[in-house]
């Protein structure tokens, strides 16, 4: 039985419901339940209020996804008139909706010159399952059934149902469930800053590079399918491999005829300074996931934008590709899309985040260097990040024991930014329609939450 509340309830009101019933992504429910969940109520523009009515500046678009910012209008009026024409239907039997195929356009409009085609999902995840499928269905079609195995790296974050997580190369993703599942193995990572000291970038790139071509040759390149791999790596800790590093896995792939896979779905729409994240960091994929960006945040969808080279195997060879989802080519979730970017076109975002506000960002970070808890920095448009280090003069880590970026992070959302702690190293991606000033305003609280974890570590004797 159901009741009409006439008054709005309390925080710990809500806190006591969702700890009864809701059932959190990436979580420990039992500790959630004890401290209780942020109630976030509302949101405009780059900033969210929560239900006592504290204003936070989200420096992570939500989840790497808000591109446009919040409360734009056109993408509410784009889902309610579809919603008020054909709400649903689906594009199985030989059938599609106006807004799929319209979005499907303006995609190949803003991508690439190679790539023509999309196969939508719900998500990245699903969008990276679909991958899998449809790089081991490639190789069938041209008949080299034996090349299955998809390489990626450690510390990649790829989505997280059975092949999404398994593309990734998370610990304690793998740690559950039986992970990786068979046909995905993993390389290393180009993490300079762990991986590569006492090697220029150019020659840490090389070298990170070389760790893929010494599995292709441990496998056999006839047993490889495709590697797979995020520009930028997001989720992992906005690590930006060396400018060497993705014309050389282009240049290994090509080589041995594998297929180069990008997962846009962090990267795509603009967040770089470029649509893709590719186009940034300088290589040509034969496929390329896309989620987040596309509708920024306001309704889910996913997808594979497909180029020439697998696009005409599977259309002209192929016949039926037995894979696909209820809500491929949602009209409601392309209508957005096709929003989307059209607002992200019209407001010049992507040149807003190449001209502008990009390097701005990356100048501010780049400052932050020089703080006492800061050991490195990386930018890539509006995604950066900077180590926390227990040593400033050897750039030595802290204990993992410790969790000084829980810490720090802590103290961001007290402080009313949103910052995300990988390990110790922070991160953000704000919105793209974000300013000069309010980069201003969100590096002034970056800056006070680091002084802060800096005082709790002195005062905890955490540094030497």
């Amino acid at each position: 039985m159901t009741t009409t509340r006439s008054t709005p309830r309390s925080t710990k009101d809500w806190q006591a419901a969702d700890a009864a019933h809701f059932l959190h992504p990436f979580t420990d429910h039992q500790g959630l339940a004890s401290q209780g969940a942020r109630i976030i109520t509302r949101a405009d523009n780059i900033y969210l209020w929560d239900n006592d009515g504290h204003k936070i500046l989200d420096a992570m678009s939500g989840l790497w996804c808000v591109n446009v910012g919040y409360g734009q209008q056109d993408l509410v009026d784009a889902a309610t008139r579809q919603l008020q024409t054909l709400p649903f239907y689906n594009a199985f039997f030989q059938t599609a909706t106006p807004p799929a195929i319209e979005l499907a356009e303006k995609l190949a409009e803003v991508s690439p010159p190679s790539f023509r085609q999309v196969f939508f999902s719900g998500s990245g995840s699903e969008g990276n399952d679909t991958v899998v499928r449809m790089v081991r269905r490639y190789w069938d079609i041209l008949g080299q059934p034996e090349r299955q195995v998809i390489i990626s790296r450690n510390n990649a974050y790829h989505g997280s149902t059975m092949a999404g997580a398994s593309l990734g190369g998370m610990s304690g993703m793998h740690a559950q469930g039986g992970l990786p599942i068979p046909g995905i193995v993993h390389i290393e990572q180009p993490f300079a800053w762990l991986h590569g000291r006492g090697l220029s970038d150019d020659e840490f790139g090389r070298q990170a590079a070389s760790w893929l071509q010494d599995k292709i040759v441990e496998i056999g390149a006839d047993k490889v399918a495709a590697f797979i791999g995020e520009p930028v790596q997001g989720a992992g800790g906005v690590i930006v491999p060396p400018a060497s590093y993705w014309p050389e896995i282009q240049r290994i792939c090509d080589k041995h005829g594998i297929l180069l896979v990008s997962d846009e779905v962090i990267t795509g729409f603009g967040r770089t300074g470029h649509w893709f994240g590719c186009e940034t960091l300088g290589f040509k994929p034969d496929l390329m996931t896309f989620a987040k960006g596309v509708t920024s945040g306001y309704i889910p969808l996913g997808g594979v934008l497909v180029g020439d080279r697998v696009g005409r195997v599977l259309v002209e060879q192929g016949g039926e590709f037995a894979h696909g989802y209820t809500y491929s080519g949602h009209p409601v979730a392309c209508a957005v899309g096709l929003a989307n970017i059209r607002l992200i076109q019209r407001l010049g975002l992507v040149q807003h985040v190449h001209d502008d506000v990009g390097p701005y960002l990356a100048a501010a970070f780049e400052a932050l260097r020089a703080h006492p808890l800061v050991g490195d920095v990386q930018t890539c448009g509006l995604m950066a990040a900077l180590q926390l280090v227990q040593d400033k003069a050897d750039g030595n880590a802290f204990p993992e024991s410790l969790g000084v970026g829980m810490v720090c992070r802590g103290h961001c959302f007290r402080e009313g930014v949103i910052m995300r702690a990988v390990g110790d190293r922070m991160i953000i991606a704000p919105p793209l329609v974000i300013t000069r000033a309010q980069i201003d305003e969100m590096m002034t609280l970056i800056r006070r939450c680091l002084d802060l974890t800096l005082a709790d570590a002195q005062r905890r004797g955490w540094l030497r």
